[in-house]
This record gives structure tokens, C-alpha cells and sequence, in this order.
């Protein structure tokens, strides 16, 4: 259990905004989200009383935080997993994820995910939210990810993804051939009849992938992806939507379509390939602690990398 307790006094600077605007400014260290939740578990007092999110505050008032909270990692055990750093400073560690390592655990891999080999290598992490996480990449999704190492910098990354100023930019092998870049905007929700699934649905949230031509080949396409919104398998289903399905995805790509006169070099690769061709190649980000921008870059994976030289072959 996680225990919190300050107490301040709110600044007449803020008369006038709404409690949790209020908050937000007194407590950096917390995200406006998590201060809302605070608010409406009753776990925030004003002049020892109870108030709503929306209550605007006049100044004077005495703020009482007395939070307990369970600790996300409490049943989840350090494990020695091998992790691919490309960075880390006292604010952030900067990873390259391979394929087939799950991110968090959920049900059916309670173990050998990414949260244990963090708590593993940083057991200061066992203090924050999800060990840090800010954001996920899929199984079988490759590349560079941001975990936060401090509570200042995990509630500044936050707001950065809400904020939309965290910038990632994916390589995704697409099947079909596209003339031109351009950009999905379609709410993405639970799939209406296999709640495994997400989908493009009318009453989704809202999702808006922008895509660029990197490399032509036959019959397939080379994207280079940036998401401006970051719903769960966003890019996946928005290129099914666009019937052009990331190769090899084994959710939303389809059955296996191989190109007319393929080479048996192409045909044994795309066979072998049980996973989405999807690498999250750039990550760009304000740093918490210095406030410049910042970029790191995961190289290709082999497979992926085997994928593309087998296309140009069959190209030429």
C-alpha cells in the first residue's frame, strides 16, 4: 500500500479555477487524473470537507491529501530479463523491446514480461505506477519505448501523450500498393462481437494515424507511421481499415496473399514470418529534467530486416 499525505494551503494565485486545475498547479508531481481519482474517493479534503472537481477554489483553503492506494507491484516479481538498454539518466530509460516480450502483465503472462526485468534492474521502479510505464508497445511489436524513473517524470511523460507532443514514428510493411501518404481519422473501440479485437467503430475514441510512402515494392508498401493519438493496436487497425493490413499480422492482417511470380526466397520469408511488420523506429521527447527535445532510434530487427531484403530482391 502506498501511502500519501501533504497538506497546503491554496494560493489566492488560483482563485477562480476549478479544484482540480487547482490541484494540478499545487501537486506537479501527481497527473490531473490521478488527483481527479483522489477527488472523487473522497481521499481529498477542502477545510475538511469534501468537494468536487469541478468546485472552483477562491484562495485561503486548506488542502488535506491522505491517499492509500494499492502498489500496482506488489504480486509482481523481479525477474533477471535481458533488457536492450539504449539510454538512462535519473529521469528516464530509453529501451529497444524485442519481439515477443509482453509489456505488462495480464492474464496468461503474469511473468516474464518487461515489468518484471525493469523491477529486476531498477527496483526503485517498485514505487511508481506501473514501474514506470507510460506507454506500451504490443507483443510482437518491435522498438524504442520511454519508462519514466521518477514520479515527476512519470506525471510529465503522461501529459506529454495526453498533450500529444510526444512524437513516434513506426516502419510498417503494408500489403497492396498505395500511390500517396495520408491520414486515417476514425474512432477506435472494442470490436463489437470479439471483445479480443479493436476495431474501427462509431462510438470509439478518437484516433488519427498520419502514414508516408518510405519504399515501394511490389505489391506490398513500406510506411513510415506517426501516431498522433496512441489507442490500443491503432496502426494495426487502422491499416485494416484501409484494407492495406501490416504483413504478417496475425489479428487483423487476413489470410496470406503472396504476389503473383514471387520468389521461393519471398514465399519461404513471408511464410516464416508470424508476426506484424511493425517497428517503432523513433521516439522524440521534451526531457523531463533539462526541457529540450530529445530523440533515440531503435535499429531494425533481423527478421524485419531479412522481411525488406527479400522484397528488393523480388523488386528488381
Amino acid at each position: 500500500m502506498v501511502e500519501i499525505a501533504e497538506q497546503a494551503e491554496i494560493p489566492e494565485s488560483l482563485a477562480g479555477k476549478r479544484l482540480d486545475q487547482a490541484l494540478a498547479e499545487m501537486f506537479p508531481d501527481y497527473s490531473r487524473a490521478r488527483l481527479q481519482g483522489w477527488v472523487k474517493q473522497g481521499q481529498v479534503q477542502i477545510n475538511q470537507k469534501q468537494w468536487r472537481c469541478k468546485d472552483k477554489v477562491r484562495g485561503g483553503e486548506t488542502v488535506a491529501l491522505n491517499v492509500e492506494e494499492p502498489q500496482e507491484q506488489t504480486d509482481f516479481e523481479p525477474e533477471p530479463i535481458v533488457l536492450d538498454v539504449l539510454h538512462e539518466d535519473e529521469s528516464i530509460i530509453i529501451l529497444n523491446k524485442p519481439k515477443g516480450l509482453v509489456v505488462h502483465p495480464a492474464s496468461g503472462n503474469w511473468s516474464g514480461t518487461l515489468l518484471n526485468g525493469l523491477l529486476h534492474r531498477y527496483p526503485e521502479l517498485k514505487n511508481l505506477p506501473r514501474a514506470g510505464i507510460v506507454h506500451r508497445l504490443d507483443k510482437n511489436t518491435t522498438g524504442v519505448m520511454v519508462v519514466a524513473r521518477s514520479l515527476k517524470s512519470h506525471k510529465l511523460l503522461v501529459d506529454s501523450l495526453q498533450e500529444r507532443s510526444m512524437g513516434r514514428e513506426y516502419l510498417a510493411l503494408v500489403q497492396g500498393a498505395l500511390v500517396a501518404g495520408g491520414t486515417v481519422d476514425a474512432p477506435i473501440g472494442r470490436h463489437p462481437k470479439d471483445r479480443k479485437r479493436m476495431a474501427v467503430v462509431n462510438n470509439g475514441k478518437e484516433a488519427v494515424t498520419h502514414y508516408l510512402i518510405a519504399e515501394r515494392f511490389k505489391d506490398y508498401t513500406l510506411l513510415r507511421v506517426k501516431l498522433e493519438t496512441g489507442r490500443t493496436h491503432q496502426i494495426r487497425v487502422h491499416m485494416a481499415h484501409l484494407r492495406h493490413q501490416i504483413v504478417g499480422d496475425p489479428v487483423y492482417g487476413g489470410r496470406l496473399k503472396l504476389p503473383r511470380e514471387a520468389s521461393e526466397e519471398l514465399i519461404e520469408t513471408l511464410r516464416g514470418f508470424h508476426r506484424q511488420a511493425l517497428h517503432a523506429e523513433t521516439l522524440t521527447l521534451i526531457h523531463p529534467e533539462s526541457g529540450e527535445h530529445a530523440s533515440w532510434s531503435a535499429p531494425v530487427p533481423d527478421d524485419f530486416k531479412a522481411l525488406l531484403t527479400a522484397m528488393r530482391a523480388f523488386n528488381q
